[in-house]
């Protein structure tokens, strides 16, 4: 990543919105996963969260796809079907993860993000 540059990475990230920044914020990671961590990609939501862009739900994506850990990544989309649904009705996004975490059995926890996203194919008209 870092060999192609930040022009480069743009060329791959310009389809995205907020490209710019979010491939500043590669460049910016790319460095201290090499500097910091020995190129790995650390498995602790403190430091994964210390790395430029990267949020509470960022953070909880890597935790459950790459790492397998049982969490709950709440985007707009979850904050929404849980709200509509009423399966974890919150105020903000922290209060339906944490009501999400209780609501939904620990197996299913590896899932259940992908499960609740609405597209296009399979809205929810709720």
């Amino acid at each position: 990543m870092l060999d192609l540059g930040l022009d480069g990475v743009m060329e791959y990230t310009k389809t995205i919105g907020l490209y710019k920044t979010k491939s500043k914020h590669i460049m910016q990671t790319c460095r201290i996963l090499l500097e910091k961590y020995n190129g790995e990609v650390p498995e602790d939501r403190e430091a994964l969260e210390s790395l430029p862009g990267v949020g509470r739900k960022t953070a909880n994506v890597v935790l459950n796809t790459a790492f397998g850990h049982p969490v709950m990544a709440v985007d707009t989309h979850i904050f929404r079907v849980s709200n509509r649904t009423k399966i974890a009705p919150g105020k903000d996004v922290r209060e339906v993860e944490d009501k999400l975490m209780r609501f939904i059995p620990k197996e299913f926890l590896m899932d259940a993000h992908h499960w609740l996203i609405c597209t296009d194919a399979t809205p929810a008209r709720l």
